[in-house]
This record gives structure tokens, sequence and C-alpha cells, in this order.
């Protein structure tokens, strides 16, 4: 009687039949960090507009040095200008944009959400919508004038208005670019209509609600400044008219300052309200 002896084949994994760990990479510049790139940007062209204002190619009235507008910036604050001081100016200018931004962004999201989900809603307000969108804010600034006066009504008419259209248009898109699949989901677990409003509708139409507010919050600086140039005695626009009348080129470099530190604050602050809210945008 004889042993069998059974042999096997032993596997021996080598270091090359471990699996490995990929990670995945973005497309495009969305996750990326571009503050370096910016900051450098922003030093390149401040060197070029001190270089340039240095070397004499502009003359220095049409283009001060960025000493002389820093100089300006703490006269004008420790003066005031245009009669009124700088914190007069800055406050009656976020005073109407802040409110013009409140009402419309109150009005415009709950239209925008109703004609994204209703089409009678849609074919009654798009029409006006689309109409006056396009006109340049200039355009009617002299019927609200006409109509409202040239106090602070006609201004915060004018800045809602011009806001206004973004912000309804993008709540719009939000509910359109919604996928089905997740309403669908919903209602085969017994959701409500207001549920799917809130739990679904409006998280969904949130990115590009923050994006139109953002878009409605430049218009609406550009506006305000046009119409404080024509009918008003307080606001950054305002001082800027003056300056320019007597040539101070300082000065309206100042308001210009201003009037960018202030829009790339709102700004701001909807990117931050943009990372809070919706953390999982562009990440899908």
């Amino acid at each position: 009687m004889s042993d069998v002896i059974e042999t096997r084949d032993i596997v021996v994994k080598t270091e090359a039949d471990q699996p490995k760990t990929v990670s995945l990479q973005g497309y495009g510049a969305g996750q990326s960090n571009t503050l370096v790139i910016s900051l450098a940007t922003a030093v390149v062209l401040i060197a070029t507009w001190w270089l340039v204002a240095k070397l004499g190619v502009v003359p220095r009235l049409f283009l001060p040095t960025p000493q002389e507008v820093v100089t300006q910036i703490v006269a004008v604050y420790r003066d005031g200008y245009a009669g009124a001081s700088l914190g007069e100016h800055v406050s009656a200018s976020l005073f109407r944009i802040a409110t013009a931004a409140a009402i419309a962004i109150a009005v415009g999201i709950p239209l925008g959400l109703l004609m994204g989900l209703n089409r009678w809603a849609k074919g009654i307000l798009d029409t006006p919508i689309e109409f006056y969108w396009p006109l340049p804010p200039l355009a009617y600034l002299p019927l609200m004038i006409i109509w409202l006066g040239i106090g602070e009504t006609s201004k915060v008419t004018l800045l809602v208005l011009a806001m206004f259209a973004p912000i309804c248009l993008s709540a719009q898109a939000g509910v359109r670019s919604l996928p089905i699949e997740r309403v669908n989901a919903a209602r085969s677990l017994g959701g409500r209509p207001w549920q799917l409003l809130l739990s679904i509708v409006l998280p969904s139409a949130l990115p590009e609600i923050l994006t139109g507010i953002r878009i409605a919050l430049g218009i609406g600086w550009g506006t305000l400044v046009a119409a404080e140039l024509i009918a008003s005695n307080r606001g950054i626009g305002y001082m800027i008219m003056s300056a320019s009348q007597f040539l101070a080129t300082d000065v309206v470099f100042v308001g210009i300052g201003i009037i960018a530190a202030c829009a790339f604050a709102f700004s701001a602050a909807v990117r931050l309200l943009e990372a809070t809210l919706v953390p999982w945008k562009g990440k899908s």
C-alpha cells in the first residue's frame, strides 16, 4: 500500500498584483486653489500701474500713482468730500443696494420657483420679464424719476428691477434642471407637494439661485452708481461724479476702489453662503 502525497500549487501574490487605490481627479479649474495666482496678478497690475504713472506715459492728471490714491483715501476719510463724510457716502450706497437686494430676493426666488413649476405662471410672467430684462437700467431711469421723483424710492425701485430678473430666471433654471428621478423617488415614498418643494426642489435649485444672486449684485452695483450720477446728493457714485467735474482723478480712483471693495465683499459673502448651503456643488 503506497502513500499518496498530494501537492498543491502555492500562489504567491507579488506587490504588482496587489490592488491599488486610485484617487479620482477633477476636470477643469473648479477644484484648484487659485489664491496665489490671483494675488500675484494683483501685484503685477499694481506694479504696472505704478510704473506707467511714474514714467509719465500717461499724464499725472489722468493717471495718479497708487501712493497719491492712498493719500487721497486718507484725506477723504478725514475731511469728507462733496458735502458729506466718506461714511455717509458709503452708507447711503450700501443702504440702497441692500434694500433693493432684499426685495429682489424676496420676490424673485418665489416667482422663479413658481415659473419653473407651473406653466401658467411661466406663460404670464415670462413675457414682461423678457421684455424689460435686455434693456439697460439707464433707459428707464428717467421714467422712474418722472413717476417716483428723485428720492430714494426711484433709486431702490430701479435697483430692484435691475436685480429681479437674474434672480428670478436663475431660480426658474434651477427648477428646470432638477432630475425627475429625485421627484419620482420622493413621490413613491409618499412625499407631499410642500415636502417636495422644501426637500427636493429648493435644495436642487439653490446653486443656480446663488449664482443668480451673485450676478444680480454685480448688475446692482453698476446700476446704483449710474443712478447716483444722475439724481443724488449722497453716495459713492455722486462722489465720483463730483470729483470728475473738477478733474480730481485721484478721488475718482478712490470711489472706484471703494465700489470694488464693497462688490468683492458682497460676492465673498455669497460664496461663503454657497459653500455652507450647497457644499456638494461641483462634486457630483
